[in-house]
């Protein structure tokens, strides 16, 4: 594997996003090759529960930015790359699905989450959305999920005004189930995930099948993906690319 670390034990699929270097930004590689890993985990008997997250100081920065450049410039089709793979396997995984969640999480590390099962973040963690910054609109059917988890006002400020969101709000808001200090967020979700993996598994399955509204997802997921490729073939997004650009130049010689 490259930057993603799969390990597997007593019946738990941990999935780590292992480029700590780069905030854990997911590239197309990465897209890849979680998606292979909850393929494999759906088919597997002997998986009973998957869990997501981040090496390092933090859980997710969100897309590699490149691909959006690329595809802004038209030298990538983003149609053509693993996204799509990635976000069926994660609305569709059928088992139990945790997600542990330090530092911060950007953007697709935001949505990734909405298909989640169990969320644990630290405390200090910090959750942003920042499409619209982008000339972007949320992906993975957040612009549907996210508003019928926390409301329509509170969903399009994250959005729209793009704050940022503790740790300790996201668990306040419903977005997670528990907001911890960093050194009790592991154990706390591994001993969920070890939990529901001693759980009658097809009993798990039929509960959590029934509590997601399966064709409403992938509906959802549809409006976002058509709405998603006509603004990264927008101007907005290539002046707010080159705005990014600049200020991480900026960022980078001064440090």
């Amino acid at each position: 594997m490259g930057d993603v670390r799969i390990e597997t034990a007593d019946r738990v699929m941990l999935i780590t996003l292992d480029r700590p270097d780069k905030k854990n930004a997911i590239t197309d590689a990465m897209y890849g090759e979680i998606a292979a890993a909850l393929t494999h985990a759906a088919c597997d008997d002997d998986i009973r529960v998957a869990v997501l997250t981040g090496e390092g100081a933090d859980f997710c920065a969100g897309n590699d930015i490149s691909m959006f450049a690329d595809s802004s410039a038209g030298t990538r089709d983003i149609t053509e790359s693993n996204v799509q793979p990635f976000l069926s396997a994660l609305s569709t995984f059928p088992k139990p699905l945790v997600a542990i969640v330090r530092g911060r999480a950007i953007g697709v590390g935001v949505t990734m989450l909405l298909h989640c099962d169990l969320v644990y973040v630290a405390t200090g963690a910090q959750l942003t959305l920042p499409f619209v910054d982008l000339g972007l609109v949320p992906e993975a059917g957040s612009a549907w999920l996210l508003p019928q988890r926390i409301g329509h006002a509170r969903a399009f400020a994250l959005f729209a005004l793009g704050e940022r969101l503790s740790g300790a709000g996201a668990a306040a808001l419903g977005l997670a189930n528990a907001a911890l200090p960093a050194d009790e967020l592991v154990p706390a979700a591994m001993a969920a995930a070890r939990t529901l993996a001693g759980k009658p598994p097809s009993a798990l399955a039929a509960t959590k099948k029934l509590m997601r509204d399966a064709a409403a997802i992938e509906a959802a997921m549809a409006l976002d993906r058509e709405a998603f490729l006509i603004q990264l073939a927008s101007p907005e997004v290539t002046t707010a690319l080159a705005a990014f650009a600049a200020r991480k130049s900026a960022s980078t010689s001064s440090g």
